[in-house]
């Protein structure tokens, strides 16, 4: 997808269905997580190199819009993009797509880094940053 230079493919788990057979509204930020960590891991050597250097990245805010259900079974690709470096600050966008391109939703997640020993925020690390703008210019 145009812009976002991540994704990783996810199946609707029966779990991940509500009682009317459609995937619970909460299934879909697990799926932003999963892309996520996913993003880090192809980029940037993943959480646990944030967790190396002292860091944690901490969810702040979180949206999703959604625009068509999604089924058991149903394989879902989800497009990832990090904007917004600012201080401590970065942010997430998705969109995720039904294997026959049909978008099935789209969203963000804020976050920000804080010392994993004071929880107090610090900024994105250089290594981190640099490996985002490399990631996005793709």
């Amino acid at each position: 997808m145009e812009g976002f230079p991540f994704e990783t493919r996810v199946r609707v788990r029966f779990a991940d269905t509500d009682a009317q057979g459609i995937a619970h509204n909460a299934s879909y930020l697990v799926w932003f997580e999963v892309a996520r960590v996913e993003y880090l891991r192809a980029y940037a050597g993943g959480y646990q190199s944030l967790r190396d250097h002292g860091i944690e990245a901490l969810v702040l805010e979180s949206f999703c819009r959604y625009r068509v259900p999604a089924r058991f079974d149903d394989e879902l690709d989800v497009h990832t993009r990090c904007v917004g470096l600012r201080g401590a600050r970065f942010r997430y966008e998705y969109e995720i797509v039904r294997a026959d391109g049909m978008p099935v939703a789209d969203g963000w997640t804020a976050h920000a880094c804080v010392d994993s020993r004071t929880f107090r925020p610090t900024r994105v690390p250089e290594w981190l940053a640099d490996a985002i703008r490399a990631a996005e210019s793709r």
